[in-house]
């Protein structure tokens, strides 16, 4: 079904270029902002600009942040365990390990992994920045890198990948446990499986 007007089926258009989002998902959100007062839609409209406008990624760790708060709550976090940095896929996959409550250490987020069927290898993911926190003073803290990727064939091959490039730089590189099923995506693991994949991390 089409509708007569052309503001609701742009709207419906949009919504329906999300991720997980349907058509018939996107008719309901633009029904909904439609019915909706206006001061609410306008709340929905700045949120979204902001997101564009105040959003960065921290100077350290690459999690996403705002412009007046980087490096980022959790690097800044003097309560943090600053010997361990574990290095996940993208900022859910952070989330998700946040939520456990279980880790305490901080992070490091590639924004992808190395998958050269797609064209993606090192340089377009952020391995260098990783590196660079290996040359200053937080190197002489940490004592272990998780690495917490996907377990997919791109997420092993990166995890190889950055096991190499590591362990020359005298630091223990563990890996965290499978619990988690191959092929699963972590953003949708529960937090006691996350727990237990965590506290059974091996040695790579």
């Amino acid at each position: 079904m089409r509708y007569t007007s052309a503001a609701i089926e742009a709207l419906i258009e949009e919504f329906a270029k999300l991720p997980g989002v349907g058509r018939k998902t996107a008719q309901r959100l633009a029904m909904y902002v439609l019915h909706e007062p206006r001061a609410e839609a306008e709340k929905l409209a700045s949120a979204l600009l902001d997101v564009k406008d105040k959003v960065i990624r921290c100077s350290v760790c690459q999690n996403v942040t705002d412009k007046e708060s980087d490096p980022c709550a959790v690097c800044s976090s003097r309560a943090r365990d600053r010997s361990v940095i574990c290095v996940v896929e993208s900022p859910v996959d952070m989330l998700a390990f946040e939520k456990t409550g279980f880790y305490k250490g901080l992070y490091h987020v590639l924004h992808g992994v190395i998958s050269p069927l797609d064209g993606i290898g090192p340089d377009d993911i952020k391995v260098r920045e990783l590196l660079v926190r290996f040359s200053g003073q937080e190197s002489l803290e940490v004592k272990e890198v998780v690495l917490a990727l996907n377990p997919t064939i791109e997420g092993e091959t990166t995890s190889l990948y950055l096991s190499k490039l590591l362990k020359p730089l005298g630091v223990q590189v563990t890996k965290i446990a499978r619990g988690i099923p191959v092929g699963a995506e972590l953003e949708f693991v529960d937090e006691a499986t996350l727990s237990r994949a965590m506290e059974g991390r091996s040695t790579m």
